[in-house]
């Protein structure tokens, strides 16, 4: 496999993982289905919409978001917030998050200095 594309792959990869963290944090806000897109674009977190819209759902579904439709436009909108289990979930996959980054850099360090 090529580098470019080895490399892409994993990057895929490790953003998938994320994405999670990524939506609930955006959540705190009110957010339809679009605007949430373009705030992760405008955060430069590449999300497609055929992954977001069932990430959407499914954390819903878990109970990790609430969702409200909007019938006040001309088009029925969707509106999601993050829940109250979600704020919790949140907040120990951040702790969790930072842990592994730490031990992460630790390994990567030690590595650098080793070689």
């Amino acid at each position: 496999m090529p580098e470019k594309e080895q490399l892409n792959s994993f990057l895929v990869e490790l953003r998938r993982g994320s994405l999670i963290l990524a939506v609930l944090g955006s959540l705190k806000q009110p957010h339809y289905g679009y605007s949430l897109l373009q705030t992760m674009k405008d955060h430069d977190i590449e999300i497609e919409a055929n992954t977001l819209y069932p990430l959407l759902r499914r954390l819903d579904k878990q109970g990790l978001l609430n969702s409200e439709w909007d019938t006040n436009e001309s088009r029925p909108r969707k509106y999601y917030t993050i829940s109250k289990q979600g704020e919790s979930l949140l907040k120990e996959l951040l702790v969790e998050w930072g842990k592994m980054q730490d031990s992460i850099e630790s390994i990567c360090k030690e590595d650098m200095n080793h070689g």
